[in-house]
């Protein structure tokens, strides 16, 4: 579902208030733990964190007017989500990697896509190994991701 919310503010005012805890708990730990270059704000009709153009002129490859997505927050209809886009990385020294191991530690069960965690409420989450996953991904380190996924992509491409 998406929001037609403004901004933050109005999101988090629209949601019910257990949603809104829950969504709040989460924010607290992305806003704690991410890279003083990402900024948030409404992306996709949800609550969005991302590298700005005065960062990253190039912009989403997909949008180049929108800024480079970096994570999302958001309440669907059945579920919360939280999409962490450096997750989307392969490899056995990815953070995927290291994420899902980290998360299996913690004896939670893990809820998740390529990047996206679903969620009811805030106790389906391992905090800290999010918070850590955002700590791990800096903007340097996701801009270098970014730039090989999309080369590689477009090498991939049908002539």
């Amino acid at each position: 579902m998406q929001s037609k919310a403004t901004t933050v503010a109005q999101y988090l005012k629209e949601l019910p208030a257990d949603r809104r805890a829950a969504i709040e708990a989460v924010r607290k730990v992305i806003l704690a733990n991410v890279d003083g270059q990402i900024e948030e704000g409404m992306q996709y009709g949800m609550i969005g964190y991302y590298v700005p153009h005065r960062v990253f002129a190039p912009g989403y490859h997909c949008d180049p007017k929108m800024p480079l997505p970096y994570a999302g927050l958001a309440s669907q209809k059945n579920y919360l989500s939280l999409y962490l886009m450096g997750l989307y990385a392969d490899g056995e020294d990815a953070l995927s990697v290291w994420f899902r191991k980290a998360w299996a530690k913690t004896g939670k069960k893990l809820d998740m896509g390529k990047c996206c965690i679903r969620f009811k409420k805030v106790d389906d989450l391992a905090l800290d190994v999010i918070g850590d996953a955002i700590k791990r991904m800096t903007v340097p380190k996701y801009i270098d991701f970014y730039e090989t996924a999309i080369k590689g992509s477009r090498q991939k491409s049908p002539k």
